[in-house]
Parts: C-alpha cells; sequence; structure tokens
C-alpha cells in the first residue's frame, strides 16, 4: 500500500495546532503536579524572608503537624483567624503546650508580634523557587486561563482547518 502524502498546509495546520496543545500542556505541568503531590503554591509577595525567599518566589508547602515543626523550620500560616494572608515565616519556638508558634522575618529586626496559633498554621515551606511565583500567578490567573482558553481554541481551528483542507485536497485527487 503507498503510503500517502498530505498537502504543506495540512502538515502546517496539524503541527502548528499539536505543538500549541503540548506546550501548553508542558506549560501548565509544573503548576498541576505539585498540587497533585499534596503541595499547595504560594508567591512571595514581601521581602520579610529575603535574602532566603526573595520577593516574586513560588513556595511550596506540604501539610505537617505542627508538633513536628522544630526551630528554623519554614512554615506558611494565615496572618489572622479570618484572613486569607498567607504568610511564610521561619519557626523561633514551637509551644506545644500552648499550641503556638514564635515566628520571624529572616529580614525582620524583631520577631513577630503575635504568636501563631496552630489554628492558622497551613504547613512546612518544602521548596522554592526564586523568581518563578509571579509567572505561575499570572499563569493560574485570570489572564492566564484567558490565554490557555485562546490557545485551545486556536489550536482547535487549526486541526479543524488541517482536517477540511485534507478532505478538500483528497475530493480534488478523487475527481
Amino acid at each position: 500500500m503507498k503510503k500517502r502524502r498530505h498537502h504543506p498546509a495540512v502538515l502546517l495546520c496539524n503541527t502548528a495546532g499539536t505543538a500549541i496543545l503540548i506546550l501548553l500542556i508542558l506549560a501548565c505541568l509544573p503548576l498541576t503536579l505539585p498540587r497533585l503531590a499534596g503541595y499547595r503554591l504560594y508567591t512571595v509577595v514581601s521581602g520579610s524572608m529575603e535574602p532566603e525567599i526573595p520577593v516574586g518566589s513560588l513556595v511550596l508547602v506540604h501539610d505537617a503537624e505542627p508538633e513536628d515543626i522544630a526551630e528554623g523550620d519554614v512554615i506558611a500560616f494565615y496572618g489572622a483567624v479570618d484572613s486569607s494572608a498567607v504568610i511564610t515565616h521561619r519557626v523561633l519556638s514551637n509551644s506545644v503546650v500552648m499550641g503556638q508558634f514564635i515566628t520571624k522575618g529572616d529580614a525582620n529586626e524583631e520577631q513577630d508580634v503575635n504568636p501563631v496559633s496552630y489554628d492558622n498554621f497551613i504547613g512546612k515551606v518544602e521548596y522554592t523557587f526564586p523568581g518563578i511565583g509571579t509567572a505561575a500567578e499570572t499563569l493560574a490567573g485570570p489572564v492566564g486561563r484567558r490565554a490557555a482558553g485562546c490557545l485551545i481554541a486556536l489550536a482547535a481551528v487549526l486541526l479543524l482547518a488541517g482536517s477540511f483542507l485534507d478532505r478538500a485536497v483528497r475530493k480534488k485527487k478523487d475527481e
């Protein structure tokens, strides 16, 4: 059986559509795989942990038992009981009896004014990736989702165009 050759326009549309989908998947993997492994991702927005964790870093936080946190560990916690603000600071001491941590940002002169209750504890910072938090936040935010939607639509149009062109070329050859 003779192998059928595709028209260059068909190959271009199919290759471009497939490449866009593959690149989109590859761009999403760094944000998806850690979540599947049980990590929470946060972007550092203040310089309180510099130079160890610079502004714009992506931190991966994993669940941990508060009692297992040791002096020197970096933890993530809510700034207040009903607050959505997440803070990452180093543990100076862990008072299991009181159910609270004493924390301090590396760049801060003094320890934090208020102890961190175990109720506000999110987890232990396991990994930091300087400089990619802002990009990750953009990709995962509304702008990134709209861009991903547009790229998926573009890939679908290219793949459909390739299919229609292929049919048209075959139909023309059969005539």
